[in-house]
């Protein structure tokens, strides 16, 4: 099962205000700690909104729409992500309480969702196959 915890935005996250080097220390000992598990796939932080771009479908079937951020609602955005591999939700969870606050005055938030795996997405052998085919490429480009 794969969850990915989705790590907030703040206003100071938003404004570029960078983690101090403890909140980068505490982030790398969790992220290791996960690593050395073999739970962690990919953990990353993310640019404020201000140079961000969203892409929005305003009607089925018409044209993509570009909008250049900032985007207002820090609340509603995210400043990074851990996505992880464990065999429960219990054990996401378990990850989940052991991260540091990513934000580290005590304002910071955590969201866990699981990811959809193919054969939840579809009962066609044929488009869960060429999910699966297609993680396995990505897997295989790594190396």
């Amino acid at each position: 099962m794969r969850f990915m915890m989705i790590v907030k935005a703040t206003e100071d996250s938003e404004a570029g205000v960078l983690p101090s080097k403890e909140q980068l220390d505490a982030m790398m000992r969790y992220n290791m700690e996960l690593a050395r598990a073999g739970v962690l796939l990919a953990a990353d932080g993310l640019h404020p909104s201000s140079g961000a771009i969203r892409i929005s479908y305003p009607e089925p079937g018409g044209k993509p729409k570009v909008t250049d951020g900032p985007f207002t609602e820090a609340k509603e955005l995210i400043a990074g992500y851990t996505l992880i591999e464990v065999k429960s939700r219990e054990e996401a969870i378990e990850w989940a309480m052991r991260m540091p606050d990513p934000h580290g005055y005590g304002s910071g938030q955590i969201e866990l969702r699981q990811v959809f795996e193919p054969t939840e997405l579809t009962e066609d052998p044929e488009s869960q196959a060429q999910q699966y085919e297609m993680r396995e490429h990505i897997e295989r480009q790594k190396r």
